[in-house]
């Protein structure tokens, strides 16, 4: 019994290692580009199950793919990540700098200058519609409204 139970529990260990969840419900916010950055072998040359290619020729192509990616991305980032870097800093900056001198001073001169307004607002809904509204509450509030079922 230990035989089949070890057996079965190396068949679902392969199985796992080959097929990939993802579940999109109870995903971490924190952590939600994970998968995206992290490409590993198997995410991108998955062989279907019961097709499998030569053992020297799986290992040669997960070789070659992780070198090739490993030095793509040090090459690139050698290239460029100085360069991008000091653009992504100067727009971050433009952005603080648009929102520290021009976008909050706007919205407080604004919401000062709207409390007058809506002070002002409020003074003529009360003066003028409360008691329009207070004169048509007192006309229907003699209305009465029956509803019989006729059988």
């Amino acid at each position: 019994m230990m035989a089949e139970e070890h057996t079965d529990l190396e068949a679902q260990i392969v199985k796992d290692i080959h097929c990939k969840e993802i579940d999109l419900v109870n995903r971490d916010p924190k952590n939600i580009n994970e998968d995206i950055v992290k490409v590993d072998f198997e995410d991108v040359i998955a062989e279907p199950v019961g097709t499998y290619s030569f053992d020297g020729v799986w290992k040669v192509s997960y070789t070659t793919f992780t070198v090739s990616k490993y030095w793509c991305y040090r090459l690139l980032s050698t290239l460029l990540g100085v360069p991008l870097a000091l653009l992504w800093g100067f727009l971050f900056a433009c952005i603080s700098f648009c929102h520290i001198w021009a976008v909050v001073p706007c919205i407080k001169s604004y919401l000062i200058e709207i409390q007058c307004i809506s002070h002002i607002y409020s003074l003529c809904i009360r003066t003028f519609c409360n008691p329009l509204f207070t004169a048509l509450g007192q006309v229907c509030s003699s209305i009465k409204v029956v509803l019989r079922k006729e059988v």
